[in-house]
C-alpha cells in the first residue's frame, strides 16, 4: 500500500510543479536576488571544502549543511547540479600574514605521520561525517596536491598581466594593481591597521598583498615541496580554489560557497586572482554561512578545544539529531550551540518521526485502498512550502511548514506522507526510513514480568521492574484499557 501511495503522489507532484523562482542573498552587493543560471537549468557551485589537517569540527559541518540544503533545493526546483568541492592538503598557513607554519605539516608532527598519511586520514574522516549528516557528495573532489600544474599556470598568467612580485620568501599578488579589490568584503583598504586584518610585512607593497607561491625555507626540507619557474616551494592557499575552480566550472560560473570567515581574505583574494588573470566576471553569486557559537564564543580549531561530529555520536545524538538542530536557525544567522538545545532538537525529531509512524499504522490498518488526491489543499502546502525554501533558503521556515501540514484535518493520512516525503527531499532527514522501533526481547520478558507483578499487587517489585526498564532506555506509558506501551527514552 505505501509503495502504490508513493508512486501515485510523485507522479502528481512531478506533474504539477515545475520550475519556480528562486531568490538568494548575494554577498557580492549585500542583497537578495533573484537566481538565473548562466547555462539554462544548469548551475555550477564551487564550495570551499576543509583543510585536512585535523578533524572538522561541527562549526565547519554547519557551513557544509547550507551548502547541502542550497543543492538540494536547486535539485528540488528541478536544477541540474553540477558540484565541486576542494580539499586543502598544501598552502594553508597558520596566519593569514602568509607566515608560520603549513597547517599540514604542523599535523604532521603534532602525530608523528607523513603529511600524505595526515591528509588522507582527515580526508576520509571529514567524508564519514558528510555520510552520518546525509550530505550529498560533490560530483567532484579535487586536491591541491593533485593540481599543483594548474596553479602554476594561473599565477604565471598574473606574472605576465603584471600582478606580481617577488620578495626573499615568495612571490606575491599586488592588490593595488586590481581594480576593486576587496569589492566582496567592502573593505575599507586606507582604513586597514597593522593586525586587524594581516600583519605588514617590510617586503609587501601593499598591507592586502598575498602569497600566490612560497619559497621552501633554506636548510629546511619540506615533505610537500615542487620545482616552479621561481622556485622550489608550495602554492599559496589562495591560489588553489581560483586555479581548481576554473579547472572544472569554467572562468565564470554560478555559486561560490564558504563560511563568513571566507569573505575579508580567501574569497576576496580568489576573485583578484580569477578576474586579474580572465578579465571576466569570477562568480556570479556568492554564498556563506554564518558561524556556529558557544558559551565561549565562535568555535574554533586554533582555540585548542572543539566538539566533534564523533563525540556527539559517543554521547547518543546521532548525525540527523544534529542535522534537525541546524535546521533550527536561517544559515545567515549564527547559531548558538549548547546540549540542552541539541536535546530540544532530538526530542522534536523524535516526535516528528513518532507522527509519521502513526501515519504509517493507519494507512497500513485502513481498509479504504482508494486513492483521492485533495489537490487543492496538496497545491496548497506545496506552494506554501517553496514559498519558504525559495525565499533564500528558508529551510526553518520550511520545517515549520511540515509542522503546520500535519495539523491540517482536511489531509488523510496518505496525502500527509506523501507532502512529509516530498519536503524531505529538502530536508534529507531520511524520513522515509522511519520505521517503528524493535523492542528487544530482554525488555519484553521484563515487562511481562512487572504484569505479572501487577496482578498479584507486587507494587514494589513492579516499580522496582518499571525503573529497571528505565535504565536500559524504555519508558512506560500505561494506558486505561489495560494495555502497556513501550517506548525508547528521548
Amino acid at each position: 500500500m505505501l509503495l502504490i501511495v508513493d508512486c501515485v503522489y510523485n507522479y502528481y507532484f512531478e506533474k504539477n510543479f515545475g520550475v519556480k523562482e528562486l531568490y538568494l542573498f548575494n554577498t557580492l552587493g549585500r542583497k537578495i536576488e533573484k537566481f538565473i543560471p548562466t547555462s539554462g537549468n544548469i548551475v555550477k557551485i564551487y564550495c570551499c571544502g576543509p583543510t585536512v589537517y585535523n578533524y572538522a569540527h561541527i562549526g565547519n559541518l554547519r557551513t557544509y549543511f547550507f551548502e547541502d540544503i542550497l543543492k538540494r533545493i536547486l535539485i528540488y526546483n528541478k536544477y541540474r547540479v553540477y558540484h565541486v568541492v576542494n580539499i586543502t592538503d598544501v598552502g594553508h598557513l597558520v596566519s593569514d600574514a602568509d607566515e608560520g607554519e603549513d597547517k599540514m605539516e604542523k599535523g604532521a608532527k603534532r602525530e608523528g605521520k607523513t603529511v600524505w598519511e595526515i591528509a588522507e586520514y582527515y580526508t576520509e574522516a571529514f567524508k564519514k561525517d558528510l555520510q552520518e549528516l546525509n550530505i550529498l557528495y560533490p560530483d567532484v573532489w579535487c586536491k591541491a596536491t593533485d593540481n599543483i600544474k594548474e596553479q602554476i599556470e594561473l599565477i604565471q598568467c598574473l606574472e605576465k598581466k603584471g600582478f606580481t612580485y617577488i620578495t626573499s620568501d615568495g612571490v606575491y599578488y599586488d592588490t593595488s594593481k586590481f581594480k576593486d579589490y576587496g569589492k566582496l568584503a567592502l573593505l575599507d583598504i586606507e582604513g586597514l591597521e597593522e593586525g586587524k586584518r594581516i600583519t605588514f610585512s617590510e617586503e609587501k607593497k601593499n598591507k592586502t598583498d598575498f602569497a600566490l607561491w612560497k619559497f621552501s625555507p633554506k636548510n629546511v626540507k619540506r615533505q610537500m615541496e615542487w620545482d616552479s619557474p621561481w622556485g622550489k616551494g608550495f602554492p599559496g592557499w589562495h591560489i588553489e580554489c581560483s586555479a581548481m575552480s576554473m579547472k572544472y566550472l569554467g572562468e565564470t560560473f554560478d555559486i561560490h560557497c564558504g563560511g563568513v570567515d571566507h569573505i575579508p581574505i580567501h574569497h576576496t583574494n580568489e576573485i583578484a586572482q580569477s578576474e586579474g588573470c580572465t578579465g571576466k566576471q569570477f562568480v556570479r553569486y556568492w554564498l556563506h554561512g554564518e558561524f556556529l557559537i558557544q558559551e565561549k564564543g565562535k568555535m574554533a580549531k586554533s582555540a585548542g578545544e572543539f566538539l566533534t561530529l564523533p563525540v556527539l555520536l559517543e554521547k547518543g545524538y546521532s548525525g540527523l539529531d544534529y542535522r534537525y538542530f541546524m535546521m533550527m536557525t536561517h544559515y545567515r544567522k549564527k547559531l548558538k550551540f549548547s546540549f540542552k538545545a541539541l536535546d530540544s532538537a532530538k526530542r522534536g525529531f523524535n516526535n516528528l518521526k513518532d507522527e509519521i509512524i502513526k501515519l504509517k499504522d493507519s494507512i497500513s490498518y485502513s481498509k479504504d485502498s482508494n486513492i483521492v488526491i485533495n489537490t487543492s489543499r496538496l497545491n496548497f502546502w506545496k506552494d506554501k512550502f517553496i514559498e519558504n525554501i525559495n525565499d533564500d533558503l528558508n529551510v526553518t521556515g520550511g520545517l515549520g511548514v511540515l509542522w503546520d501540514m500535519l495539523k491540517d484535518n482536511t489531509l488523510n493520512p496518505k496525502e500527509k506522507l506523501s507532502l512529509i516525503y516530498d519536503f524531505d527531499k529538502v530536508f534529507g532527514l531520511k524520513l522515509k526510513e522511519v520505521e517503528r522501533e524493535e523492542i528487544p526481547e530482554e525488555i519484553l520478558k521484563l515487562v511481562e514480568k512487572r504484569k505479572t507483578a501487577k496482578l498479584n499487587k507486587q507494587w514494589k517489585e513492579a516499580d522496582e521492574i518499571r525503573e529497571e526498564i528505565r535504565k536500559k532506555g524504555f519508558e512506560l506509558l500505561d494506558h486505561k484499557d489495560g494495555e502497556t506501551e513501550i517506548k525508547r527514552v528521548k
